[in-house]
């Protein structure tokens, strides 16, 4: 179990879970197509290295571009 995922905080730093759940599957497509992690990932999943990546803030919505 990914323990950020529990926590209400992840997904009001996004903006809700539809837009935590876009930018994770978007993320990880990416980092399948070859993308480099922007954290370590010894010993971590691509989903776990996700997660870590925004809750680190390296990655986000860009609301300029998405809209």
């Amino acid at each position: 179990m990914i323990h950020a995922l529990l926590n209400d905080e992840l997904i009001e730093k996004v903006g809700g879970r539809f837009k935590l759940t876009s930018l994770i599957q978007k993320r990880w497509l990416e980092l399948l197509q070859g993308a480099r992690p922007l954290v370590d990932p010894s010993g971590k999943t691509e989903m776990e290295v996700v997660v870590e990546e925004i809750v680190q803030g390296k990655i986000g919505i860009d609301y300029e571009a998405s809209g």
